[in-house]
């Protein structure tokens, strides 16, 4: 007798492993730490090649050192390896229910396009700095290239891309090391910086959509290939997934365990040079701070991955004990990450910008970062009524429907009618 497949639409809200969600939800806390710096457009930045000001006090200096170690470049390759994790999860479901190779490609390639547009609506309409056009630029590249090839050929590449990043870190360091403290200042870096800030501080609207638009076609190449960041993290995704990691922690303890140590480590330890320069603890002219910035970039890819061992260890010990409350709010904005992403900018742009009602030119680092706290608590709040409410995010939901299409009906086995979708 014939069985029903499963479904080929995307997975329901309670199909899900607890980990991936746990990791989205809490590091949307890191990426709005890290957004909301842009918004103190009144202020110049400091010159370090970051957005950041300098410090008006003890509080903005503690605000940046944490921001700068712990978030800045570390939350992005985090998602970056949850989205290439997340890829392999959908082709392997949609083949499971009986799709086609080439139907589960289509259907990923379908999601990877509506992302970039979805990254260029959100660039044009609200925020410069959006990753989603990133990650679906470097998921239809990497996808073609990767997706179906063998393991080795996958640990090949990594290896080869990591170790060229590590290089260019070390040469970059012996960079900073070795030019003469009294060179002339890289004024290139400052002029990059502005000229991405300059949306936030126009005060026409107008204007600042076609500064932002104008720019995000650099800011997706950029962050989603030439960082070379997002596409390790993204093969680190995928070959994670074909071990089923996130879902089957209790087998891969040791793993897990390692990578966090290593991590966590190397990201924080990397994280603090910088960190050191923008709070103005070690000085350092900006063309030799600048020299930092690239071994910032490969730290955060050890760090983003060992935050992600990190909080699906947490998950493991949270799911043998049982999911409270507050785990339980922050999976649910996990769940509905893009939706959370996207209301940061409906509510920052606005109201920070100065062509809204420009209240970040009136915060520093320190009040800054507590009205992001602020915000990514609001959001956890709102996910977790959709939660009980047993709905999606609008994002996802709208995502969903122009990616799958028809795929959501539930496809029988050969030799059985499918039956009715739900409410018919």
């Amino acid at each position: 007798m014939g069985r029903q497949t499963a479904a080929r639409g995307p997975a329901g809200i309670g199909e899900r492993a607890l980990a991936p969600d746990l990791a989205r939800g809490f590091m949307l806390l890191f990426i709005v730490l890290a957004n909301t710096v842009w918004y103190l457009w009144a202020v110049p930045t400091a010159g370090m090649g970051t957005a950041h000001p300098d410090a008006e006090g003890a509080l903005d200096s503690a605000a940046q050192f944490f921001t700068v170690m712990a978030a800045d470049m570390r939350s992005y390759p985090m998602f970056a390896f949850l989205f290439g994790y997340g890829t392999v999860q959908l082709m392997r479901r949609q083949e499971a229910a009986g799709a086609s190779p080439s139907e589960a490609s289509a259907l990923l390639r379908r999601r990877n396009l509506w992302l970039l547009a979805f990254g260029l609506v959100h660039a044009s309409l609200l925020f410069v700095g959006d990753i989603l056009g990133a990650y679906g630029l470097a998921g239809l590249l990497l996808g073609w290239l990767f997706l179906r090839r063998a393991d080795r050929t996958l640990r090949i590449w990594i290896s080869v891309l990591l170790g060229f990043m590590t290089l260019l870190a070390l040469f970059s360091l012996l960079g900073a090391a070795f030019t003469p403290a009294d060179e002339l200042a890289d004024e290139g870096s400052t002029v990059q910086i502005d000229a991405l800030m300059g949306s936030f501080a126009e005060s026409s609207y107008l204007a600042a959509a076609l500064e932002r638009t104008i720019a995000w076609p650099m800011v997706v190449v950029g962050q989603g290939l030439l960082s070379m960041s997002a596409p390790v993290a993204i093969l680190l995704g995928f070959l994670a997934a074909r071990s089923r990691i996130l879902e089957e922690p209790g087998h891969h303890l040791g793993l897990l365990r390692g990578v966090a140590a290593v991590g966590l480590t190397v990201g924080w330890l990397g994280g603090l040079p910088l960190a050191l320069v923008q709070t103005g603890v070690w000085e350092m002219g900006e063309a030799r701070a600048m020299m930092l910035i690239f071994p910032h970039v490969v730290t955060g890819l050890f760090c983003g991955v060992g935050y992600v061992a990190l909080i699906t260890l947490v998950a493991h010990r949270i799911q043998a004990r049982g999911t409270g409350p507050l785990a339980g709010a922050v999976a649910a904005t996990g769940k509905r990450s893009l939706s959370a992403y996207l209301a940061q900018s409906l509510v920052c742009a606005p109201v920070l910008a100065a062509w809204g009602l420009g209240l970040g030119a009136h915060l520093t680092s320190w009040t800054m970062a507590l009205f992001a706290v602020g915000l990514w608590l609001a959001t956890v709040v709102g996910c977790a009524a959709l939660e009980r409410a047993g709905l999606r995010g609008p994002a996802e939901l709208l995502l969903r429907r122009l990616a799958y299409r028809d795929s959501g009906r539930p496809r029988a086995a050969p030799g059985r009618a499918a039956p009715p979708p739900p409410g018919t």
